[in-house]
């Protein structure tokens, strides 16, 4: 895990404070830039979370999907809990928490808002970051690899569906042609221009040419992310500082489903009498989330100054400490799997 990765949480949280100063101070500047956008998508935003989304997509190689049927236990665990708990209850705690719990700290709209961003960060399971989670509680790389893939295909299919339907649950107004439009243009076009990508520079699988180039895109795609938390904070910096409280309210329920996913998975896990080399990666797949997907969809949906970005935003703060935490529990029980 590089110092990047190892830091993430410090790196969002000076971003964040970066752009609530330059939001203060220039917010004119910023005003211009919300301005860019075309059909409910900012240009400049699309730009950035493609710099993050086009190098993870690089690194799926689907060819491995023909090996799903070797070992079918671990990946039916993770689709089952990425596809059918995991939204679900992300759904649930966002109702819960603040529709009646934050009920009186939180305005209708703003909660509904909140509530969106979760569901869209509950449909979205990781794609990258799996990689570091599997590689740091030893896992079978090439099984992480065919589960990621498999739940890259059917994130194309599923993720419009099942946020509509819990969107329109929540008494969410959802606009079909935008939701349609941010799957086409942040999973279907990564995903294939990732695939080809692939192909190009690993046709003799020597790997040596995709890994030079996969290097070469990793600070591009630090600097997507932290420019996006960037703008985004900036954009609603007035709100913040108003109601610093939004992010501690936001961060509450992710942690409770974060864990919870997590609990959840990994008893099924033992359950299922997997191996740690597979149990593992499956339960962190199931429980970290693709937030650039997440994060990318809110803006189309919501726009850059709504409660759903920022929740999304939240979730790339969360993530990583627990995360850690998690891979730190999940090495300390290697013991409980055969």
């Amino acid at each position: 895990m590089g110092l990047f990765e190892r830091y993430l949480t410090i790196w969002v949280g000076l971003a964040i404070i970066a752009g609530i100063i330059a939001g203060s101070v220039m917010p004119d500047v910023f005003t211009v830039i919300a301005g860019l956008e075309y059909a409910h998508v900012n240009f400049v935003i699309a730009v950035l979370i493609w710099l993050m989304i086009y190098p993870m997509m690089v690194q799926i190689d689907f060819s491995s999907i023909k090996d799903v049927g070797k070992r079918p236990k671990g990946l039916l665990l993770t689709l089952v809990i990425n596809w059918l708990i995991k939204p679900f209850s992300m759904a649930l705690l966002g109702w819960l928490f603040f529709k009646i719990l934050f009920a009186q700290w939180v305005d209708p709209q703003t909660a509904k808002e909140y509530i969106a961003g979760m569901i869209l960060l509950g449909v979205a399971p990781c794609t990258a970051m799996v990689f570091v989670w599997s590689q740091m509680t030893k896992g079978d790389a090439n099984y992480t690899l065919v589960q990621v893939s498999i739940n890259d295909v059917i994130m194309i299919f599923a993720f419009a569906p099942i946020a509509g339907f819990l969107l329109g649950a929540t008494d969410i107004h959802v606009p079909w042609d935008t939701l349609l439009l941010s799957v086409v243009l942040y999973v279907l076009v990564p995903l294939i221009a990732g695939a080809l990508t692939r192909k190009a520079l690993d046709s003799k699988q020597d790997h040596s040419r995709l890994d030079g180039f996969l290097r070469t895109m990793k600070p591009w795609s630090i600097v997507g992310l932290l420019a996006t938390v960037v703008l985004l904070f900036s954009f609603q910096s007035e709100i913040i500082l108003a109601k610093p409280q939004a992010i501690l309210l936001i961060a509450i329920p992710l942690l409770i489903q974060t864990y919870g996913i997590f609990a959840v998975a990994y008893w099924l896990a033992r359950k299922f009498k997997l191996p740690h080399s597979e149990a593992a990666p499956a339960s962190m797949i199931g429980t970290s989330n693709f937030f650039e997907l997440a994060v990318a969809v809110a803006i189309s949906l919501f726009g850059l100054h709504s409660g759903a970005a920022l929740a999304t935003v939240v979730g790339v703060l969360v993530e990583v400490p627990v995360m850690l935490s998690l891979v730190w529990f999940a090495n300390r029980t290697r013991h409980w799997f055969a």
